[in-house]
């Protein structure tokens, strides 16, 4: 007789991943005492400090996100141009670097999120409530805030230590089918006067700056990003994570506000953190790839040709191009984390066609955010740097580590998840594609539900993108392994 396995033993799975990986599934009682000694959030007051409470700032994010790093607002000016402010949680007013919270969010670097749990990088007491920018909370923020024309191109900005308060919690499914005509206003941002119309003026902006990215060159993948839905101990089902207008607004806003921070640290003098893409090595390989859909690239690497070829293969086969993502993000390398110093030549982030770009905006969840936050607070507050030039080397890379071995973590989950939810299915029939072919075989995404595995017996020749029917014949929680035939 099978055992039966449920949520319980992805969790299991998800502690024994993070273990494997070098990152800590728990808190220390060190961390614990120091979150029992916080009275409550941080308080403080100076002529620094603006009171930007009465502006109307919402978050928008996940329906079940409660660590909330970031708010935004605006204003409309007169030449045509807006005012965007964004607001990034003051994180640094609480957690001290070199304190027993700060060891254990340097050591992970990341949260870790799966469908089953998550592994947040802070104590939920502080990432969820005292360092989150919750609803009707006065909280300490660093604010961005950008003067944008009517181009989508960023003007002038700068940062200040703020005082702010969230005015509506919106999540991104929600506030998209709005913006779209597809639903109503969401009740916690109908409540609030006015709340339509910063929306809808944000929305406006992230378009314009999406458009401005685009024909700089800045790419667009759209990568398979499945997750599990649970009903108790029970998967019953996996859903695929799509883009849409909100996911856009927040992004476009956190890669302005990115790219700001970079300007900011430079303009001072003072040495950054900084994510980069490098210029693909394997820029011969994309080349080949396009070649094989009738597409030319140049022998030079160029985001804003190779921007070119992915538009047209999403036009031409949005079916496969999540496929085609994966494999150009592959060729193109990971992005890693490097310490740039002020009259160096900037390494830039070739994926979105910026020079300039760091890691500022998810302070709780994200440890290279928190140094950049500290940074620039020095700046603020005229105190020494937070970090030497030795130390920021050491973490770049260990960052770097640490990233990838969350995203190992998470997409071993994400197997077994997925071979929970099949188990009952051996010997059901699916419609797939074929996705790739490696030393260990050939790979196959079944699109309802949508999930992959490895195609062991073939029948006569397979090729990349080929839509097949197949029979699942192996789900292996415990090994996060899913096998099929080819029909």
């Amino acid at each position: 007789m099978h055992r039966r396995f449920g949520k319980s033993d992805i969790v299991r799975i998800a502690v024994d991943a993070m273990q494997l990986n070098g990152l800590e599934p728990a808190f220390s009682l060190q961390v614990e005492q120091q979150i029992a000694s916080i009275s409550g959030p941080a308080h403080e007051s100076g002529s620094d400090i603006l009171d930007l409470a009465s502006l109307l700032w919402c978050s928008i994010d996940n329906d079940e996100s409660l660590d909330l790093d970031q708010l935004t607002a605006c204003e409309e000016e007169s030449d045509l141009s807006v005012i965007i402010y964004v607001a990034v949680a003051d994180v640094d007013a609480l957690v001290k670097k070199g304190s027993p919270v700060d060891n254990h969010a340097r050591n992970n670097t990341t949260s870790v999120y799966t469908s089953a749990t998550v592994f947040p990088m802070l104590p939920p007491r502080l990432s969820t409530d005292l360092t989150s920018l919750n609803p009707d909370q006065n909280r300490l923020a660093l604010v961005t805030i950008m003067k944008i024309d009517s181009h989508g191109v960023v003007i002038s900005s700068t940062v200040e230590r703020a005082l702010v308060r969230n005015k509506a919690k919106l999540a991104y499914d929600a506030v998209s089918a709005w913006i779209e005509g597809n639903g109503d206003l969401p009740m916690a941002a109908s409540v609030v006067a006015g709340m339509d119309k910063q929306l809808r003026c944000q929305d406006s902006v992230a378009q314009k700056l999406r458009l401005h990215r685009h024909n700089k060159g800045s790419l667009e993948f759209q990568t398979f990003q499945p997750y599990a839905v649970f009903d108790g101990d029970r998967v019953i089902g996996i859903n695929h994570q799509e883009q849409n207008r909100a996911r856009q607004l927040i992004e476009e806003f956190m890669i302005a506000t990115n790219t700001c921070t970079a300007h900011f640290l430079a303009d001072r003098g003072v040495a950054s953190l900084r994510r980069v893409v490098r210029s693909p090595e394997r820029w011969m390989r994309i080349v080949d790839v396009a070649n094989e859909y009738g597409y030319s690239l140049p022998y030079e690497p160029s985001a804003l040709a190779l921007e070119g070829f992915l538009a047209e293969r999403h036009k031409a086969d949005p079916l496969r191009f999540p496929d085609l993502s994966l494999v150009i993000i592959k060729l193109m390398g990971s992005g890693e984390y490097v310490v740039e110093v002020p009259g160096e030549e900037p390494y830039g982030h070739f994926g979105l066609a910026e020079r300039d770009y760091t890691h500022s905006t998810a302070p709780n969840r994200r440890y290279p955010d928190l140094i950049t936050l500290r940074m620039m607070k020095a700046i603020l507050t005229s105190s020494s740097a937070a970090y030497t030039v030795d130390e920021l080397e050491y973490l770049a890379a260990h960052c770097t580590r640490q990233e990838d071995a969350a995203r190992k973590v998470e997409r071993r989950v994400r197997k077994s998840e997925a071979a929970l939810l099949l188990g009952t299915m051996i010997g059901h029939h699916f419609d797939g594609i074929v996705t790739g072919h490696a030393e260990k075989g050939t790979w196959v995404r079944i699109f309802r539900p949508p999930a992959e595995g490895r195609l062991m017996r073939k029948i006569g020749k397979i090729k990349v993108g080929e839509e097949i029917k197949v029979r699942l014949v192996l789900a292996d929680v415990e090994r996060g392994f899913i096998d099929f035939e080819r029909i």
